[in-house]
């Protein structure tokens, strides 16, 4: 089953493989329930129409994103190359625990076809596929989206305390275009896909699978939620293993297509006018 959050005259529906869901049934309301009750749930209910309406970012105003960092060896090495302190990233991919951070509230967030940010006091900026996995209250995860941790390398690389500037700023996180509800077992090996188009040429395409992570996503749930309660749920961003060459940056108007598994998304490069507008 696919969940996904539109757009209608009527005002903010969310649907379930393409049908409506009741007017007053959220997401939020879904992640209150264990994972078996909110499936039973969701194959019960009636349709309501059919959901052809502008697709929404996935995701609740109320709710979080949280984000990993230096899950794969590639982002543990593309780190290396822009920080002064290169040592603290070989530290934290063999640590114990994980690099946790928070990087959205849900009203923040940005769907598919919807436009992201480069920071306009930034001068290196990438995009970063990932795959978004969806927890609900009681801990347990759900089912997976795709995401983009935009992120500033060379503020971050600048000094490590100032990653929260790196990769919170308005437009840096986008989530799409649904969320695909699965056991946890069926997102060992998700394959991600990640194209950059500037104009009419592919800039940069690069692929990876989330089984050369270095971490469970049952361990990093478990260290995101060991001492913080999420009541409506939390999306947790699991790490990037595709990162563009060091001499590569984002540019106003590039196209940014991400594909994690069975889910897609899409963003060009804008404005901060066109972010505000929305």
């Amino acid at each position: 089953m696919q969940l996904t959050r539109h757009q209608t005259s009527q005002g903010v529906r969310w649907a379930v493989d393409g049908s409506f869901l009741p007017p007053s049934l959220t997401l939020s309301a879904l992640l209150e329930l264990r994972r078996d009750a909110m499936l039973q749930l969701l194959t019960m209910l009636p349709p309501y129409g059919l959901a052809n309406d502008e697709l929404l970012a996935p995701i609740d105003p109320q709710q979080e994103v949280w984000a990993a960092g230096v899950t794969y060896l590639r982002s543990r090495d593309a780190r290396r190359v822009e920080s002064k302190v290169a040592d603290v990233y070989d530290r934290v991919y063999d640590a114990a625990r994980p690099e946790l951070f928070f990087k959205a509230a849900g009203w923040r967030v940005v769907g598919t076809g919807a436009p992201i940010r480069i920071r306009a006091d930034s001068r290196w900026n990438v995009p970063e596929p990932e795959l978004v996995i969806v927890i609900n209250r009681h801990r347990e995860i759900v089912g997976y989206c795709a995401g983009n941790d935009v992120s500033s390398r060379d503020i971050e690389g600048e000094n490590p305390l100032y990653l929260p500037q790196a990769k919170v700023y308005d437009g840096s996180c986008a989530l799409g275009n649904g969320i695909l509800l699965c056991e946890p077992n069926e997102i060992n090996h998700v394959p991600i896909r990640l194209e950059i188009q500037r104009g009419s040429a592919t800039v940069f395409e690069g692929e990876t699978t989330t089984a050369t992570m270095k971490r469970t996503l049952s361990e990093l749930t478990e260290y995101l939620t060991r001492e913080l309660d999420f009541p409506h749920g939390v999306f947790l961003m699991t790490g990037t293993g595709i990162v563009p060459e060091n001499e590569f940056t984002l540019q106003p108007d590039d196209v940014v297509q991400i594909q994690v598994g069975e889910i897609g998304l899409e963003n060009r490069v804008g404005s901060l006018e066109e972010q505000l507008a929305r």
